[in-house]
């Protein structure tokens, strides 16, 4: 069981989460969804194809696009369709 945590406050957990370039994505449905806000902000990956991003919101405080997803994914990254990966100061890690 993997978890993602911000600001003390758990934001994901899941036994399905899958690791690409080193990032566990979590399955979209192991989101704690009232700590998500979809974000206007997008990146694009040669391989991945583009990102859409959430900012997190904790206890009043907002952490901007700290998630990452990509909707439609190219072929070779099609895998992370309906997860979602961290960053920017979240912690991801083994339930203990």
């Amino acid at each position: 069981m993997m978890i993602a945590e911000w600001q003390g406050q758990v934001i994901a957990k899941s036994d399905k989460t899958i690791v690409v370039e080193g990032n566990h994505y979590f399955p979209a449905d192991s989101l704690v969804s009232q700590c998500f806000e979809l974000s206007e902000h997008h990146s694009s990956c040669h391989w991945k194809g583009q990102a859409h991003y959430y900012h997190l919101l904790v206890a009043g405080q907002r952490n901007n696009n700290a998630a990452w997803f990509y909707p439609q994914p190219k072929e070779a990254a099609d895998k992370t369709k309906n997860h979602v990966a961290f960053w920017k100061g979240v912690t991801v890690r083994a339930a203990s």
